[in-house]
């Protein structure tokens, strides 16, 4: 018998995590995971046009991460799942990315805006939806627990992609868009 996608248990509005109990689709718990798996794609998205394979090697990493933290947040708090973990190595990688990239690019003297490239919009569109899932998934902390390290995590990924604009900039020779206020 052949797997089917389709289920028909969330046809009222709820769905299950991973323990079991069931919660409305509009909770914030699923609206934090859901917007991790959002920004997942958006990851694979600044992945398939890059052009640098290390990046592509690092954004691949990521999507995993990313998937190991959206498990965690789909997963029952009340329960001793152990559900996958973020480690202090996952946040390390971020962090030497980040510097590593820094090194090369000039000092930030200004704000800058999304775009001069549409490889470079995606990495800020990336972005913005990794703060929205910070800000999900803190919120949710507020209710009920949400490891440290993926609070940690969403907030490092989103210095990251805000580098990795900056660094694509730069490898496409496009220059970055600078805010100029009036």
């Amino acid at each position: 018998m052949a797997f089917k996608i389709y289920t028909k248990t969330g046809d009222a509005g709820e769905t299950a995590l991973f323990g079991g109990q069931r919660l409305p689709k509009s909770h914030l718990r699923i609206e934090a995971y859901g917007t991790v798996d959002e920004l997942n794609s958006y990851i694979g998205l600044v992945r398939d046009v890059s052009t640098d394979d290390h990046a592509r090697q690092v954004l691949k990493e990521i999507q995993d991460r990313l998937f190991m933290v959206g498990a965690n947040l789909a997963s029952d708090p009340s329960k001793n799942l152990s559900p996958p973990d973020i480690t202090l190595a996952d946040l390390k990688l971020l962090e030497n990315e980040i510097d590593r990239m820094d090194e090369s690019l000039p000092p930030l003297k200004n704000f800058i805006l999304p775009g001069g490239h549409t490889s470079v919009s995606f990495c800020h569109i990336a972005r913005c939806v990794c703060r929205r899932a910070e800000r999900l998934a803190v919120a949710l902390h507020q209710e009920e627990p949400v490891e440290d390290s993926v609070l940690q995590y969403l907030n490092r990924l989103s210095d990251y992609l805000f580098m990795l604009a900056r660094k694509t900039s730069q490898d496409l020779g496009v220059g970055e868009v600078v805010w100029k206020g009036r």
